[in-house]
């Protein structure tokens, strides 16, 4: 039988595992933790003898103080002491809480992050709130964004349904680059309408000309189940892991098509990897899934080549 005394001991014990848990929440996973999660994938459709390490940069939401750009610069001197082949940024640069002291300028994060540096180079997506947080754009229904703008004045290649043909070890391969798929929000009056987006898969891979391997960035991984074959790789952010992730699950993220696309390596029709990321969107918690830079390796493993 438990007793009142017995029963006094453990509402305090769970009120203390409460608050610490808490406190851990938004005091130090969030704001002191960063990892890198190393994945090496085969997809089908990559050659095996063509060696490609990617470093993957998601989810930023640059403000103060929970994203300064102190913070910001210790992710991109991390990034480059990896010595990536090639560096990606899958979106939301801007910042996705009311929670702040300051909202950072683009050009301030966009300065910061053309510190990164690779051999094939760094390019870039929109994420959604990069896009939700411009009004013009979302006034005029399209872009660029004022986040768009500021990488490319940082010398940052933004794609948004279009794709390059880049060469590592003399082979060539794809790198498509998808608009966000819920660019834009819904009229006042309108607010029955689902978001929808500025992304065009059938373009995007159109501008695909030869039968060299696709990579494809998305910021949100949605889309994942609609991707072709042709696709070796899809890489992705947006959904923070879930932001709070309990025992591999999260329960902020909803399954898409019948698939829980909420973190990690997926196998579809093409391979699938989704970032924890490294900011917070509307308030400002991590529990068990830490900021990440994620570093993919395809191919044999080797030393970076210009």
């Amino acid at each position: 039988m438990i007793t009142r005394r017995h029963f006094i001991r453990s509402i305090g014990a769970l009120s203390a595992l409460g608050v610490s848990t808490a406190a851990y929440g938004v005091g130090v996973e969030p704001v002191l933790r960063l990892r890198v999660t190393r994945y090496h994938p085969r997809p089908r459709q990559w050659p095996a003898d063509l060696s490609l390490k990617i470093a993957a940069i998601a989810d930023i939401h640059a403000c103060d103080p929970w994203m300064s750009l102190e913070r910001i610069e210790g992710i991109v001197a991390r990034t480059n002491a990896l010595k990536p082949d090639i560096v990606v940024l899958l979106g939301d640069y801007v910042a996705g809480l009311h929670h702040v002291t300051r909202i950072i300028p683009s050009r301030e994060w966009a300065r910061v992050l053309a510190g990164l540096k690779a051999p094939l180079g760094v390019h870039a997506v929109m994420g959604n709130h990069d896009y939700w947080d411009d009004r013009t754009v979302q006034r005029t229904g399209r872009g660029p964004t004022m986040a768009h703008r500021a990488l490319e004045a940082a010398g940052i290649a933004v794609y948004e349904n279009d794709a390059v043909r880049l060469t590592k070890d003399g082979r060539p391969f794809w790198l498509a680059g998808l608009g966000d798929q819920l660019a834009f929000l819904p009229a006042r009056r309108l607010r029955s309408m689902a978001h929808f987006g500025a992304d065009d898969l059938n373009a995007t891979l159109a501008k695909v000309t030869d039968d060299a391997p696709v990579i494809l960035l998305a910021h949100e991984p949605n889309i994942a189940p609609r991707v072709p074959a042709r696709v070796a790789l899809q890489l992705s952010g947006h959904t923070h892991g879930g932001q709070v992730r309990l025992l591999g699950w999260s329960p902020a993220v909803a399954k898409q098509q019948g698939i829980r696309l909420a973190y990690g390596h997926v196998r579809l029709k093409c391979d699938l990897i989704v970032s924890g990321g490294l900011g917070c969107s509307i308030m400002p918690v991590r529990v068990g899934v830490p900021p990440e830079i994620v570093e993919v390796t395809l191919g044999r493993t080797g030393p970076a080549v210009s």
